[in-house]
């Protein structure tokens, strides 16, 4: 879940939001990860408890409920997906200078190889964790040398001078929001860790990977900001790489790029075939043409990416669309956690249930402040 949740999405917002922000944008962080935490520990412990998948717990909720969801999650895992082909854009236009749509044509042909033939897709996933450890290693060294004002910075980040509740939907929506926290409930399911007893792994896991992510976060953060902070200009068109480039030179640049486009290229496959799982226990022909269905999947990101050709846009407008997706998808979850239908004779604890309705409380009510001012900004 964690190497997940930190794709081009991650590292493009970080970095684009740190330059914008500055030291306040670690508070941004912190109260991200606290409702994080709300979200998914509840999402993971309801999910394995009832051995059932997030549509199956919708339906059981309300008939029907679980297609609107599947749509909805569906929907916001597309858009991420756009976002996520545009990432093997810039990975490549990073590493080899050439043209982010093209980038991203390439990148889709090798995407659809790595999802037909599933050896190399095992060979692709075990090279991404190896370069997944380097670019935190790697990150670390820039964040150090970068010399951030670590002092003001941990001070803004329990006393902002800046709050923007943008980009906390954003970052929620990055890291737990649409099908991500679903993804990792659901592949807990395939592994068969399910029931009361499973509780206590469960629970840890929830919490940790989001930690993990979160440290990563942290240090990207500092590594943004020793940049920003002593002058440097990021490139709207590639922020994250900016930051690379500006630490350690060409090299950095290259290296950012080719751990860029391996982050993005996983995510297209694991993302297509997360959104279309939530199908295929509600029809027995998404079942049955599950992998054509990824295949279009795939194809109409890249179709969609081709005609918009914004991919540090698409990367912050996701996690924004898949923040605001949460508190519904969330406010379902905790509905079913008290029907016994669904959860049998488990009582999910209160302190728990009044957690994820905070969470559900605030991420509608900055989702709402966020639709407000955008659209009295078009007016």
């Amino acid at each position: 879940m964690a190497t997940s949740a930190i794709g081009p999405g991650f590292l493009t917002q970080t970095s684009k939001f740190t330059a914008e922000l500055l030291t306040s944008f670690g508070f941004v962080i912190l109260i991200s990860l606290l409702l994080d935490i709300g979200a998914q520990v509840n999402i993971w412990r309801i999910v394995t408890v009832s051995n059932r998948r997030a549509q199956d717990i919708a339906n059981g909720v309300l008939p029907r409920l679980g297609l609107f969801l599947a749509l909805l999650i569906g929907f916001g895992g597309l858009v991420f997906n756009i976002g996520n082909i545009g990432g093997t854009g810039l990975g490549l236009n990073a590493l080899t200078g050439m043209d982010t749509r093209w980038g991203a044509l390439i990148s889709c042909v090798i995407a659809l190889a790595i999802f037909w033939y599933k050896e190399a897709g095992r060979l692709m996933d075990s090279f991404t964790k190896v370069l997944g450890i380097l670019m935190i290693l790697f990150t670390l060294y820039i964040a150090i040398s970068s010399r951030p004002p670590v002092s003001e910075a941990l001070y803004r980040t329990v006393w902002p001078e800046r709050i923007d509740l943008l980009k906390i939907v954003t970052l929620v929506g990055g890291t737990v929001g649409g099908y991500i926290s679903f993804a990792g409930a659901h592949r807990l399911l395939d592994a068969g860790i399910t029931g009361t007893g499973a509780l206590p792994q469960v629970t840890q896991s929830s919490i940790s990977g989001i930690i993990i992510t979160s440290v990563m976060r942290f240090v990207l953060f500092f590594a943004a900001l020793g940049v920003v902070w002593h002058g440097a200009q990021l490139a709207d068109s590639n922020p994250a790489g900016s930051v690379f480039q500006h630490a350690a030179g060409e090299l950095g640049y290259r290296f950012f790029g080719f751990v860029m486009w391996c982050a993005a290229i996983t995510s297209v496959v694991g993302a297509s075939y997360t959104s279309v799982s939530f199908f295929k226990t509600l029809h027995p022909l998404a079942l049955k043409y599950e992998r054509s269905l990824i295949t279009v999947f795939i194809l109409l990101s890249t179709s969609l990416f081709w005609i918009i050709d914004k991919p540090v846009a698409l990367l912050i407008v996701a996690g924004a669309l898949n923040g605001l997706i949460l508190p519904l998808a969330l406010a379902v979850i905790l509905i079913a956690a008290r029907k016994r239908s669904i959860v049998g004779d488990y009582r999910h604890p209160q302190w728990l249930q009044l957690a994820g309705w905070l969470v559900v409380a605030l991420m509608s009510w900055m989702g709402y402040v966020v639709i407000r001012d955008s659209i009295g900004n078009l007016i």
